[in-house]
């Protein structure tokens, strides 16, 4: 675990300055498309399912939750809040802790909350990449939402 705390905290903080880059991308265009409003909303929505399994609790949160840009600019704040909490439970080894979970089919499944947070991680960046291919196909400013650009410290 020794190992593994600071770079998830490191993939954790990218995910929550990426999600804010994405939701002031998606602010570029006058009307933002549904579809990529859609797509957004479940990057927000599959971390709020995510953050419930690992906190052992009934998820209140569509994986493919309807959302306006403003409710996901708070579904994301809440989001956000519990991954900073989480990130010292990290440190103190809760990532190598079981979690016995199902999934939306009903598949009862058990992985480490580690496993679960590297994926929640390349989950939000492939379809932040997709939101970004659509601001530049509607003509608004996509943002590098990059692991590289963050480390850079932009």
């Amino acid at each position: 675990s020794g190992e593994i705390a600071p770079m998830l905290t490191r993939l954790l903080d990218h995910l929550i300055w990426a999600d804010l880059r994405t939701a002031d991308a998606l602010a570029t265009l006058p009307m933002p498309d549904a579809e990529l409003l859609r797509l957004y909303a479940h990057v927000l929505g599959a971390e709020a399912v995510w953050l419930a399994r690992i906190a052992g609790r009934s998820g209140d949160v569509l994986v493919w939750p309807t959302l306006s840009l403003e409710e996901c600019r708070q579904l994301a704040a809440t989001n956000h809040a519990e991954f900073v909490m989480m990130q010292g439970a990290l440190d103190d080894g809760d990532g190598e802790r079981v979690v016995s979970y199902a999934n939306t089919r009903g598949e009862r499944f058990d992985n480490t909350v580690a496993e679960i947070l590297h994926h929640v991680c390349l989950h939000g960046m492939y379809h932040r990449g997709q939101v970004m291919l659509g601001i530049r196909q509607e003509e608004g400013t996509p943002i590098s939402t990059d692991f590289i650009v963050f480390a850079r410290g932009a």
